[in-house]
């Protein structure tokens, strides 16, 4: 069978804040180890992202050895402890689906609306000890899946050829290329034809695999400088993207990536460098 291999990793620990690039990472059901574990809300729970305050992109995570480390120049840095002290209970959902979960406090909650330049109090929250999110796709994902702050799946696959494809097209036609941190994935896969992970069932290796349940629609934080915070004017390369690789039966949504899950491999750790079996 054909083979590919394991070309990057990534986690955003804060949804929608800068991600992370690992050589290695923990496979879990719900994701990529500390991959989207807190999320910025609103005082009144509603959760936000880069579409309403693209200034999220600009605020760094790492990974330390108590906990997650946000840190925006001027800003200075303030410490997520991995494990949770309590905090005052927040009901929110991610796009639709209820979601129990703990506020960080007041010191955090000062330092993120002060980064985000935010005249609203912004939050952030993790989920509640015990809690499990309900599956808002489980016809697609499975009724046995679950994920953290994630918009779907625990896991998003991109693949380099699909991404120099998109970026010949926008040359083509006048316009600069598009960064893979555009797309946000959590894996990158090299060897594949363009677009062919639209087709795949999966990726495995002897010691974990990895299946595809859908391809990712993408939205307009694809427009987004990931060092900037500006969005492309000419709302590229979403726009170039629809036309060239819509989502199949929901044109004119533009797809990249592929949603999936863990299939085998609980704790199992996937590397760059891993080389995969197609299926």
């Amino acid at each position: 069978m054909p083979e590919a291999e394991i070309s990057g990793l990534n986690i955003y620990p804060v949804k929608s804040m800068k991600g992370i690039a690992l050589t290695s990472a923990e496979l879990t059901p719900t994701g990529l180890a500390h991959d989207r574990r807190f999320m910025v809300v609103r005082s009144n729970g509603r959760f936000v992202t880069q579409r309403e305050l693209p200034l999220l992109a600009l605020i760094h995570t790492g990974l330390v050895e108590n906990g997650i480390r946000l840190s925006l120049g001027k800003q200075g840095e303030i410490t997520l402890p991995f494990i949770s002290s309590g905090g005052d209970p927040v009901q929110t959902k991610v796009w639709g689906t209820p979601c129990e979960t703990l506020d960080e406090g007041e010191e955090v909650s000062r330092w993120i609306t002060s980064a985000l330049e935010s005249t609203k109090i912004l939050k952030l929250v993790r989920m509640a000890p015990g809690f499990i999110r309900p599956q808002g796709k489980p016809e697609e994902l499975g009724a046995e899946t679950s994920t953290h702050f994630a918009d779907a799946a625990p896991f998003l696959v991109a693949s380099e050829t699909s991404l120099a494809a998109l970026n010949r097209e926008l040359e083509l036609r006048g316009h600069a290329p598009a960064p893979m941190n555009r797309f946000r994935p959590n894996i990158v896969v090299r060897g594949l034809e363009p677009f062919s992970e639209h087709r795949l069932a999966g990726i495995k290796t002897s010691n974990y695999g990895i299946k595809f349940c859908h391809p990712c629609e993408r939205c307009v934080v694809t427009t987004i400088n990931q060092d900037t915070a500006e969005k492309d004017p000419g709302w590229q390369p979403f726009n170039t993207l629809k036309e060239i690789n819509p989502v199949p039966g929901k044109k004119p949504a533009p797809a990249f990536g592929q949603n999936a899950i863990l299939e085998r491999g609980e704790r199992a750790v996937i590397s760059i460098g891993d080389r995969l079996t197609l299926v």
